[in-house]
């Protein structure tokens, strides 16, 4: 039986008994290579899919342990978590051609998908108010949930200095990371103004006079925002705003960015929550924050300020700054700590949070009560009301919500809520001229790549310098002529480099395309984006990835005007 490697952690999508929230949330992968499943297509895609060329791919119904899962299912909504239709009685119940025929995404098909949703931004080098640190970004998704629950979002902040990025890794549906996608840079922004802004906005809403702008968006045409919740968020923001003009007298020196993040992350997680407790009359809108505050998500976020960058991090979402030496070659530094069974302090953290009675039940197959992986995250409010507060809402909650086994199960041990928090780690890192660029990617990046690999990848493609080391075979047989094959592989691979005119795209095709040998094979990399939706999942989670390039003039001449 050939065992098919996958990703560390792989889960199967939550699917509700309700229709989709966002009905055109639609991956651009998907709907480019819908026309391909129909018909006999779909036949000669699942063949080639299964087909054992490679050991990579199983030609066996996949089998996907517990531990692999992002929620572990439990007894109660096993059922509700299991997708509608196995593969193999998917497979069995059609006739499938005996002798799998080879099916391959020709190159153009395979960068068309690649680059569906790929975005990059040039910063200007003066903004009006200071020389800009950031040259610009690459940022780029490829999904493997349907609709796909990664976010991004990338801004400049108008009323103070800097610039903001972030990735968000949604689980349980796709809502929550949707909605801190669009409001969480809001709530950072307002947290950095200085009193006296503060004032004149809420003055300006007050007379009905416009607005100042506030952030300065960079959206890719499908990161889209909730036109019909932006009246809701806007209240709730303006509430927050005029509790801190309340607090702030005035009087106060310069915001402490590392409190400001924190107090933004904590701050919005309270009103997603309290949002679902309230409701709203308007029965969308009320399903809306019912949907945001049952599922979850992780963020991780930079924030670039002149040589200061602060990272904070609620989850297992990493961020990985490049830095390159001077003999050429590129060294990895992360700048955040994943919130897993990984994490020492995290798993401390917990049980001093806690009485010991619970020390064993808190934390259960690496998993905060046995069910979810990350230990920090926004929503998951079956992690954080009381059960009381949880069974009041669902029976006052629409049908929808109402019949959704899933909402109405409560976690085994759950004694002492909350488990489960939003609170950032925040980390500061003053760049220096070395430092090239940073990299911001949820875990379907991480799970197939080292941080090493992901730092040279994108080191060498931004310099178009390539330091070649002795290629590792990791053990195998490789005979003379297989050697021949992967020598001519490199040469290939420095002269097509250049094909992407995006560095997240770039490292994307790696993740997905790599071989054993690290070398990007067009067969792996076309099988791996022809798996339907069924079977996508099974091999890797979304990706989203942001590449921050940093300008080391700005950044050394900051450094010179300080000595």
């Amino acid at each position: 039986m050939c065992v098919c490697p996958g990703p560390r952690r792989i889960g199967i999508p939550v699917r509700t008994s309700s229709l989709p929230l966002f009905s055109d949330a639609m991956p651009a992968p998907t709907q480019l290579f819908f026309p391909l499943l129909r018909n006999c297509e779909l036949n000669r895609i699942y063949g080639t899919a299964c087909y054992c060329h490679h050991k990579h791919l199983c030609c066996s119904p996949p089998c996907i342990p517990q531990n692999r899962l992002r929620y572990t299912p439990h007894p109660a909504y096993a059922t509700f978590c299991r997708p509608r239709e196995s593969w193999w009685q998917y497979t069995q119940g059609r006739r499938y051609a005996s002798t799998p025929q080879k099916f391959y995404l020709t190159p153009p098909q395979v960068n068309s998908i690649l680059k569906a949703n790929e975005y990059s931004f040039k910063v200007p080098e003066f903004d009006g108010k200071n020389v800009s640190s950031v040259l610009g970004f690459d940022s780029n998704q490829l999904p493997a949930n349907a609709p796909i629950e990664d976010r991004r979002s990338a801004a400049t902040c108008l009323q103070t200095r800097g610039m903001l990025l972030g990735v968000f890794d949604g689980h349980a549906g796709c809502a929550c990371s949707q909605a801190v996608s669009e409001r969480l840079f809001y709530y950072i922004a307002v947290s950095l103004l200085p009193h006296e802004t503060l004032l004149e906005i809420e003055n300006a809403v007050e007379s009905g006079r416009a607005l100042l702008p506030i952030l300065q968006w960079h959206k890719h045409p499908n990161d889209y925002f909730s036109k019909e919740a932006s009246k809701l968020y806007f209240n709730s923001l303006r509430t927050y705003w005029q509790e801190l003009i309340d607090l702030n007298t005035g009087d106060s020196a310069d915001i402490d960015v590392k409190e400001a993040l924190i107090n933004a992350f904590k701050r919005l997680d309270n009103d997603i929550s309290l949002e679902a407790q309230v409701g709203d009359p308007n029965s969308f809108l009320n399903y809306l924050v019912l949907r945001v505050a049952f599922s979850g998500a992780t963020a991780c976020v930079a924030h670039v300020d002149g040589v200061d960058l602060h990272v904070a991090n609620t989850g297992d979402s990493r961020a990985m700054l490049g830095v390159q030496e001077e003999d050429g070659s590129w060294s990895a530094v992360t700048l955040s700590n994943d919130h897993n069974a990984q994490n020492e302090r995290e798993l401390e953290r917990l049980k001093l949070e806690h009485p010991k009675n619970e020390a064993k039940s808190v934390v259960k197959q690496d998993r905060l009560l046995g069910l979810l992986m990350p230990f920090r995250a926004f929503g998951d409010v079956k992690f954080k009301w009381s059960i009381d507060l949880q069974k009041r809402v669902i029976e006052s909650g629409p049908d929808q919500l109402n019949d959704n086994e899933y909402t109405k199960f409560i976690p085994p041990n759950y004694h002492t809520p909350p488990y489960l928090t939003a609170e950032p780690e925040v980390t500061y890192h003053r760049l220096r001229p070395q430092d090239k660029f940073l990299v911001l990617a949820t875990d379907g990046l991480w799970e197939t790549m080292h941080r090493q690999d992901v730092v040279r990848i994108v080191g060498e493609y931004l310099t178009g310098m390539h330091h070649q080391q002795p290629i590792a075979v990791g053990g195998y047989k490789v005979t003379l002529g297989q050697m021949h094959g992967l020598l001519t592989e490199r040469r290939a691979k420095m002269s097509s480099v250049f094909e992407d005119q995006n560095a997240a795209t770039h490292l994307i095709r790696h993740a997905v395309g790599n071989n054993e040998f690290g070398a990007v094979d067009h067969e792996r990399l076309s099988k791996m984006l022809s798996l339907p939706e069924e079977l996508a999942r099974m091999y890797r989670d979304d990706i989203t990835i942001i590449v921050v390039q940093f300008n080391s003039h700005v950044v050394g001449a900051y450094q010179n005007q300080e000595h």
